[in-house]
This record gives structure tokens, sequence and C-alpha cells, in this order.
């Protein structure tokens, strides 16, 4: 059911998993999802951490933080619909983006940067930084409001990730 629900959002976006709909799309009554989840609350949350972990095994098939990057922008042109089920669909409502980077789930991040200084501190706002970048890239890729050109978006990314670690003009 959880698969079913997953292939659903994918295909059709958060909005539309309904019993009703997932029912159709299994070929069977409501009444065994409901039985199964009886709230829908606990059937979307099911779906969200499939879609989260699918997530992460997709963008850390990346290796470097540069590549770790472009997956997470590539996510969101190749998955728009579960980019924005996992990003843009309230689940962060009242969470800091501090919060999020100091969040164990953030952690092969921030190590993929490595220790850049010798302050955490420093290093976590770089990180946060690079973070909006990316982030962002993805949200209006996700939205079709920019179209995925990946040399261009390296090329920003490489230029960004320079200046935070003060390595203008050296090969990262």
């Amino acid at each position: 059911m959880v698969e079913g629900a997953f292939q659903l959002v994918r295909a059709q976006g958060h909005d539309a998993l309904t019993a009703r709909s997932l029912a159709a799309a299994l070929g069977c009554s409501t009444q065994p999802i409901m039985y199964q989840f009886p709230s829908l609350s606990e059937l979307r949350e099911a779906v969200y951490q499939q879609a989260d972990a699918y997530h992460t095994s997709y963008i850390l098939s990346g290796n470097g933080l540069l590549e770790i990057g472009m997956r997470y922008i590539q996510f969101a042109a190749d998955e728009p619909a579960l980019f924005r089920l996992l990003f843009q669909s309230g689940h962060f409502d009242g969470t800091s983006l501090l919060d999020l980077i100091q969040a164990p789930e953030a952690a092969p991040l921030l190590s993929a940067m490595g220790p850049v200084s010798s302050n955490p501190e420093t290093d976590a706002r770089r990180f946060e930084a690079l973070f909006v970048a990316v982030h962002g890239y993805a949200s209006l890729i996700a939205n079709n409001a920019m179209s995925f050109d990946p040399e261009e978006i390296r090329a920003t990314l490489t230029a960004i990730g320079k200046a935070l670690l003060g390595k203008e003009g050296q090969e990262c």
C-alpha cells in the first residue's frame, strides 16, 4: 500500500493521495487501506518517510559536496512531485534553517564538506549559504520556474563554493 501511495504521489503530487485514489490505483476498495491506515495522515507520513529515504539515497550517490548539491538539484528536475512533497508541503513548518542543518539527517551532507575551518559554527554557516543556493535552484526547477542547465548551475555553485571557502582562483 505504501509503495502504491508513493507511486501515486510521485506521478500526481501529494494532494492527489486520498483513500479513494489509492484504492483505484491498487484496484481494491478503500476498506483494506482504512484498516491498515486508520487515518490518512498515517499513510501520508509513511509515504513521506519512503520519499525521504529515496531522496537521501539519490543525493548521497554523489561523491563530494558539489556532486551532492548537483544530485539534489537533479532530484528536483527528475522528481518534482516528490521534491514538493518533501520540501514544500509544510512538513518543516516552524523549523529554522539552522535546525535543519543541525538535524542528524544532515550529518552526511556536512561531513561531505569536511572541516573547512577550526570553527564548526563557521563551517555550518558556510554550509548554510551553499544549501540556500542549492535549494533555491532545486525549488525553481521543481516548480517549472527555470530549466535545469547542469553546466551553468555547476559553474555557479563552484564559484559560490570557492568564494565561501576562500579558494577563488583555485581548483576545488
